[in-house]
């Protein structure tokens, strides 16, 4: 007796087919798996085994062989359970071989035969979709699969529910799409009071998608600021939404199966390692900068991350995407990311206030602020200082602008940059911090003043020409902000105050 099964194998954001072949024959009864299974799946017998005694179900006592189609193909993920059970009840004749050759079958199996949550059923979904295949899933994620547009999905909640459904004794209606329930609506850049130049520094990289780096004592509202960069953005397009939900899933942090149109806001600890960051590990899965992909990624304290760590930045930073390369694998993920960084002035935190500067000033700033790399200071847009804000401000000042306000203007100044982008038959572009080359400065328009001012300044203090280019981009989505098409001396002025020089030891 034979059955073969469809299912799948992730690698990466890669989708690779699985021919699940099964034979049962006559011998000293066996269970035994091949196909370079890894130990998850070598666990999949016994949770197979439990799952058919919770349903009353005789395991068959047979010699049976399962083998994972390629051969050569590093399999892992508790995802194959479903799909060896169905294999097994297809060759036992309860299940019809015929109608499931038509599906991708995938699932954890519980010992009380429910089925459990997997990783990757977004991206599943879409492979089902383009190969003409239905999906068999968790009941618990099938909205996730109904996001990809797929009209057959059959999600189960438990073995016996399926077996119910594909032997005509009961019908799993179509699951419904859930979208998750934003929390952004809670924050308000209004609650930050004072820090006027920042708010306006963090309007300007909310516009045109800068990276930006805050420098001030504690306490100054670094973090709040960076917190509600959040509310001053616009929601995912579909396109980015599915882009991003598709690493979530892959990642296993899609709850219940929501979407969520919320650009993601990922502020991993210091401590975190650089396989945390940049994505890798035994099962290679993605890194912080890929869950930040089409979001904000903020790191606190950035002087206190690891180094290697961050150096591991610098490539995606450029180029939007990682690649994570170890002896077993070679995957790459998406990683177009905003960078918001906060961090002190100095080891103690108070180098410039004073009366409060501890006895190594300036010399303990120095060295602080050198742990972080000259290259990967050159690819942050926007440098700006938060000084401390009094108690007076904090009991007198009345409230700024809202973020619904600034929003606003973040939207029309983004409408502005894709009608330009559009102008010039560019379609893979969203914001200004992704120009180069010669569309940059055919999306720049200097005024001669401004062209003046800025190779006068650049020539001064030796600007690198990553960073020449990357004050046009900030000068460009200034002048988006002033609805200005051409880019004026003013607006150079503003880029160029944020391109601070700091002390470093490269």
């Amino acid at each position: 007796m034979q059955a073969r099964i469809n299912t799948i194998a992730l690698s990466g954001m890669e989708v690779l087919d699985v021919d699940l072949q099964l034979q049962m024959s006559a011998g000293i009864p066996a269970f035994t798996i091949v196909g370079l299974p890894d130990k998850t799946i070598a666990e999949s017998k016994e949770r197979v085994r439990a799952a058919f005694e919770a349903i009353g179900i005789a395991f068959p006592a047979k010699r049976i062989t399962i083998n994972l189609a390629p051969a050569d193909l590093l399999k892992e993920g508790s995802h194959f359970d479903l799909a060896i059970a169905a294999a097994l009840l297809c060759a036992m004749q309860i299940l019809p071989q015929e109608e499931l050759a038509n599906y991708i079958v995938l699932g954890e199996l519980g010992l009380d035969n429910k089925l459990m949550p997997v990783n990757g059923i977004l991206p599943v979904a879409l492979h089902a979709l383009q190969t003409g295949k239905g999906l068999v899933c968790p009941f618990s994620q099938g909205s996730e699969a109904a996001w990809s547009g797929l009209k057959n999905i059959v999600a189960a909640p438990s073995l016996l529910s399926l077996m119910n459904h594909f032997r005509g004794q009961q019908v799993l209606p179509y699951p419904d799409k859930k979208m998750h329930l934003s929390a952004v609506d809670t924050l308000d850049l209004a609650d930050v009071k004072g820090q006027e130049s920042a708010k306006r520094a963090l309007e300007i990289a909310a516009a045109g998608g800068h990276n930006m780096l805050m420098i001030g004592p504690p306490g100054s509202g670094k973090s709040m600021l960076a917190s509600r960069l959040i509310s001053i953005l616009p929601p995912l397009s579909s396109k980015e939404a599915l882009e991003t939900c598709m690493i979530h899933s892959i990642a296993g942090k899609l709850k219940n199966g929501e979407v969520s149109f919320d650009r993601p806001y990922r502020a991993p600890h210091h401590n975190a390692s650089m396989p945390a960051l940049v994505g890798g590990g035994k099962r290679a899965l993605p890194g912080e900068i890929s869950l930040a992909h089409n979001g904000v990624l903020f790191l606190d304290e950035l002087p206190e991350f690891n180094r290697a760590a961050l150096e591991a930045l610098r490539q995606p930073l450029e180029s939007g995407v990682v690649t994570v390369s170890r002896a077993e694998y070679h995957h790459t993920y998406p990683a177009r990311f905003q960078l918001i960084a906060a961090m002190n002035p100095c080891k103690c935190g108070y180098f410039g206030q004073k009366g409060q500067e501890c006895a190594k000033a300036p010399k303990c700033a120095v060295e602080y602020m050198s742990k972080i790399s000259g290259p990967l200071l050159d690819r942050i847009d926007i440098h700006v200082s938060v000084p401390p804000v009094s108690p007076w401000d904090i009991f007198e000042k009345e409230k700024g602008e809202s973020s619904a306000v600034i929003l606003e203007r973040v939207k029309q100044a983004r409408k502005m940059a894709e009608e330009r982008f559009r102008s010039f038959k560019v379609t893979n572009l969203l914001t200004n911090s992704q120009l180069s080359g010669d569309l940059l400065e055919d999306a720049v328009n200097l005024e001669p003043e401004a062209r003046e001012l800025l190779v006068r300044f650049a020539d001064k203090i030796k600007l690198s020409a990553r960073g020449f280019h990357r004050v046009l981009k900030v000068a460009r989505t200034i002048a988006d902000l002033q609805n200005e098409k051409n880019v004026l001396k003013m607006h150079v002025a503003e880029a160029l105050n944020y391109r601070q020089s700091m002390p470093t030891d490269n």
